[in-house]
């Protein structure tokens, strides 16, 4: 087999599969994909909240910065909308953590 799932769970190449590798490499592959998730999300919200219009660049050149109340330049709002999206991201997964970790031990 190979190339196959034999050679990428294998234990001890006798044929017979590690439950406790197979378990790690799942917790890893659930993880970065999580991770991927999360990545595409933030950019998604910040892409949409940022760029409103899609211009030629996104430079300063199509904003004046003499307007007392112009928005943000498209990268520092990026830039703030990603941090925030974090920042919210991991307050909410330490809560949920936090809470898992209560039931947890009330069981």
């Amino acid at each position: 087999m190979e190339g196959g799932f034999g050679s990428d769970f294998g234990g001890s190449g006798s044929g017979k599969l590690d439950p406790g590798l197979i378990m790690e490499q799942v917790k890893v592959q659930i993880a970065v994909a999580n991770a991927q998730e999360l990545l595409q999300r933030m950019t998604d919200k910040c892409f949409r909240k940022c760029i409103g219009k899609p211009g030629g660049s996104l430079d300063n050149s199509e904003q004046s910065r003499a307007e007392p109340c112009a928005p943000p330049l498209p990268q520092k709002c990026i830039a703030m909308c990603m941090d925030r999206y974090m920042d919210a991201w991991n307050t909410v997964s330490r809560a949920y953590n936090s809470r898992l970790q209560r039931e947890r031990a009330n069981m």
